[in-house]
């Protein structure tokens, strides 16, 4: 099958079709890319005979249900190319996970799969509000990631100049926005309140700089984040989703004209939400866990990816295709304190609305005992003094009660010196979990 790559400028007529034609165009591609896996990867044709399914057994969006799923364990049981749908010698391209928790993830490209991959990103570009010929600086880490090329690509695709920086060189990335004045900057959003903070070390007004345009992803961010963002560096502040296991970034991103959550490209990504305890598919709006199928890609295509975010499907508006809700967390990094379900999202929200308190926090969780201890370790302002230590536990004893009263659970606050805690490159590590393994 022809991969349908976006045009370079302006919305593509998909984007604003009637929901049957996009059915309809979702139907196609997806009976292409069942067959497709059936014939060509030995790991799903087993997958489906398991299961008892065919390709053929698809005669509606409906029947997607009857389909296995795929985790991200089976990637790495078909490490490094087991799961490829083509030769080898046919993948342009492959990217895969860093591997910290187990074999990396694989994932592979042809030369169709990358020009599609660049037309999402370009179209997602667009969407947040980027023209050809903005400067663009990519500062997601470049090499196996997907961040960095991924980003790349589209922007080149739309026609930008791009400033491949990558991750990390803090005062170097505050010197190559004074120097080129890039109107659009695309990195993790806890990273660019580093940006924020190297700008004000370096004595430049972050508002003032030639950056209008973030389009921010790779880690969940609350509205609060991104109401931060927004008065540090008086920006629009605009979220991409992505994961590599689907394609990498640019699977779904926000317009900036509503803000109101990520547009997903439904002529190459199908969407479902399911409950994460029985699979059970949900209807648009049910909270539950998202899953993914693409529609277009060759070397690895995918099917019912469960990407482990926790989010709801919801209905159009700036464009014809459904958005996501805001990732809330995911059903594998949720942490259990006495039995109580929390989510750094929660914690970080509660941090966000007290202006003393810096953006920046990571949780530490210990065995006490037979019980759970939760830390909180937060920062003050750097413009907050703290005569006598009176401050900083004023300010641990409101936190440590709203996350009681909102989230349930007990926990110790400590409230830091500015740039206590130490800053991540990418993205940030909220957790430190010191629990026994097993």
């Amino acid at each position: 099958m022809e991969a349908y790559a976006p045009r370079q400028v302006g919305l593509d007529p998909i984007e604003t079709a009637s929901r049957d034609e996009i059915a309809a165009v979702q139907l196609e591609r997806l009976k292409w890319t069942l067959n497709h896996a059936y014939d060509n990867s030995p790991f799903y044709r087993r997958q489906f005979k398991t299961a008892g399914v065919h390709p053929d057994d698809l005669t509606s969006l409906s029947d997607l249900a009857k389909f296995p799923f795929t985790v991200k364990q089976d990637l790495r049981d078909n490490y490094p190319f087991s799961m490829f749908a083509v030769p080898t010698e046919q993948v342009a391209r492959v990217h895969a996970s860093s591997g910290t928790t187990g074999k990396p993830t694989v994932v592979g490209y042809t030369k169709a799969d990358i020009d599609m991959w660049a037309g999402c990103v370009a179209r997602s570009i667009w969407a947040s509000g980027g023209r050809p010929g903005d400067k663009v600086q990519v500062a997601y880490g470049y090499g196996l990631f997907t961040g960095g090329l991924g980003a790349h690509y589209g922007a080149e695709r739309l026609g930008c100049t791009v400033i491949p920086m990558s991750g990390g060189q803090t005062e170097k990335q505050v010197q190559l926005i004074q120097d080129f004045r890039p109107r659009v900057i695309m990195v993790t959003p806890s990273y660019v309140l580093n940006i924020a903070d190297e700008l004000d070390r370096a004595g430049v007004e972050p508002g003032a700089c030639s950056l209008k345009i973030g389009i921010f992803g790779a880690e969940p961010w609350t509205a609060e984040m991104r109401a931060e963002i927004e008065r540090r560096l008086g920006i629009d502040a605009v979220d991409i989703y992505g994961l590599s296991e689907v394609i990498g970034p640019g699977v779904a991103n926000e317009c900036v004209e509503t803000k109101d959550g990520p547009v997903i490209w439904e002529d190459h990504f199908y969407p479902e939400i399911i409950d994460p305890d029985t699979g059970e598919v949900l209807p648009d709006g049910e909270f539950g866990e998202l899953v993914f199928t693409s529609l277009t890609k060759e070397a690895l295509p995918i099917i019912r990816y469960r990407t482990r975010d926790l989010t709801r499907l919801l209905p159009p508006t700036s464009r014809s295709m459904r958005r996501i809700g805001k990732i809330t967390g995911r059903s594998d990094d949720m942490l259990i304190i006495r039995g109580v379900n929390v989510f750094p999202t929660q914690v970080e929200e509660l941090v966000l609305k007290m202006p003393d308190l810096a953006g920046i926090y990571q949780l530490e969780v210990r065995r006490d005992g037979h019980l759970d201890k939760l830390d909180v370790n937060v920062e003050l302002r750097p413009q907050v003094t703290d005569d006598d230590h009176g401050k900083a536990t004023a300010l641990a004893a409101e936190l440590q009660h709203q996350i009681k009263a909102l989230i349930g659970v007990s926990s110790k606050v400590n409230v830091l010196e500015p740039e206590s805690i130490e800053r991540s490159l990418g993205k940030a590590k909220r957790v430190i979990d010191h629990r026994p393994k097993g």
